[in-house]
């Protein structure tokens, strides 16, 4: 009978792990904002890149710490105080938004809520390793297939609330760019949410195990866990660690721009030319915006169908498969060959599908190779490669535009080449 609540009580854990991470992703959904925000402020394409520059960069720093903090002070208070600040950093773009501070922006929305998101990013994941022995991939693949999955929603939600909420003075003037009043909303949806969802995490009873489950002899079992001190002394951490930085730098590299790109797609593929209509501006808009919304349900389902994939043939060849066609496909758009607006989205789903993928197969690739045991702090700190990237992704395809898809092939490139060398380490004592 005991079994058989816990079987129960994991399942709806990871029910509230996908409902966090849903809310959480949406900040994948930021290139909608970025237009809006230039046009309403006057503020030039790098200053307003910077906001998710930091934020990109703060996350995985503070993955890394709420990875520690879940380890020592349990999942539900960590869960529970990201939730807070991630609410409450929107809440602060908002305003930041309303009185015109990139300052404020920066606070809000790249670090306060920057905070909260990596506290309730690792959270899950850390948790969800220990509750699920049995389906590690599919399980890590589920939780954060919400986190690719939610900037669908703000990507489809998000244009017509902005375009609902801007306001025009009797002289044609925008005097609200509608961006503080979709964030203020959503600002309170996530604080209602996450941290209600947070209430429900609770770490399984010391070695507790599913019901006829043994541990595959090819991984590391809870009693032989690496610390992290341990681990990072081995240069197979650094190796994964290299694998998920490079496959995220290309990812959040074509995320920081990606609206903007498929608009400019769409005006070439329909011909749009010259002075535009408000009308047609809107439909370019929110093109856009489809882009965004429909690569982001592929985010979503890429991170679970690769994870599950990675159960069945390893996560070794998952990356290198991942690795090696985006690569190509990188350079097929660079070189113009992904011309028209349509064939783009097909691509923008299987690349973001691959992004997506390498954050649900890195933590069950790290617990195996390490344990579960100290998973919170082993992988938490290895997503301090999700901070590198969130530096230079965006810098690359900001600063160095017409070579920036190139560039991010050459990275893909180099991943390819490290995960073919990864072997697993030898025992703690070999």
């Amino acid at each position: 009978m005991v079994n058989e609540n816990l079987e129960s009580k994991r399942w709806w854990i990871a029910g509230a792990a996908v409902v966090i991470q849903l809310c959480l992703g949406t900040v994948y959904a930021w290139s909608v904002f970025k237009n809006p925000l230039m046009n309403m402020h006057g503020w030039d394409g790098k200053t307003v890149q910077y906001t998710f520059m930091i934020l990109m960069g703060i996350i995985g720093l503070s993955a890394a710490f709420g990875g520690m903090l879940v380890d020592k002070k349990g999942p539900r208070f960590v869960a529970t105080i990201g939730g807070f600040l991630f609410g409450i950093g929107t809440l602060i773009a908002g305003y930041a938004d309303q009185v015109g501070s990139i300052a404020l922006l920066y606070l809000g929305f790249g670090v306060i809520a920057a905070l909260g998101n990596g506290f309730g990013y690792v959270t899950p994941i850390a948790t969800l390793i220990r509750w699920f022995p049995d389906k590690r991939g599919l399980v890590t693949g589920l939780a954060v297939m919400g986190f690719g999955a939610g900037a669908f929603f703000m990507g489809k939600i998000a244009p017509s609330m902005i375009a609902a909420f801007k306001q025009i003075d009797a002289t044609g003037k925008v005097i609200a760019s509608g961006v503080s009043t979709t964030w203020y909303i959503w600002g309170v949806i996530f604080l209602i949410l996450v941290t209600g969802a947070a209430q429900l995490f609770k770490n399984p009873p010391k070695g507790w195990l599913p019901a006829g489950f043994k541990p595959a002899a090819s991984t590391v079992s809870a009693a032989d866990s690496f610390t992290l001190s341990e681990a990072v002394k081995r240069p197979q951490w650094w190796m994964l660690w290299a694998m998920l930085c490079l496959n995220v730098s290309a990812g959040l590299g074509l995320i920081s721009q990606h609206s903007p790109l498929a608009q400019d797609i769409y005006k070439n593929t329909m011909g749009l030319t010259g002075n535009l209509t408000p009308e047609q501006i809107a439909i370019i808009a929110a093109a856009g915006g489809a882009v965004v919304a429909y690569a982001a349900i592929f985010n979503g389902l890429g991170r679970l169908f690769w994870a599950k994939i990675s159960d069945n043939i390893g996560r070794k060849m998952v990356f290198m498969i991942m690795f090696a066609t985006q690569a190509v496909l990188y350079v097929l758009v660079a070189k113009g060959y992904v011309a028209s607006y349509y064939l783009f989205m097909v691509v923008s789903c299987y690349l973001l599908a691959c992004y997506g993928g390498g954050f649900a197969t890195m933590p069950a690739f790290a617990a195996d190779s390490f344990g579960p045991a100290y998973i919170g702090k082993v992988y938490g700190f290895m997503l301090t490669a999700w901070s590198a990237a969130g530096l230079i992704g965006p810098y690359v395809f900001e600063v160095f535009k017409a070579q920036a898809l190139f560039i991010a092939a050459g990275l893909l490139t180099v991943g390819f080449f490290v995960a073919l060398a990864y072997k697993p380490p030898k025992g703690k004592n070999a």
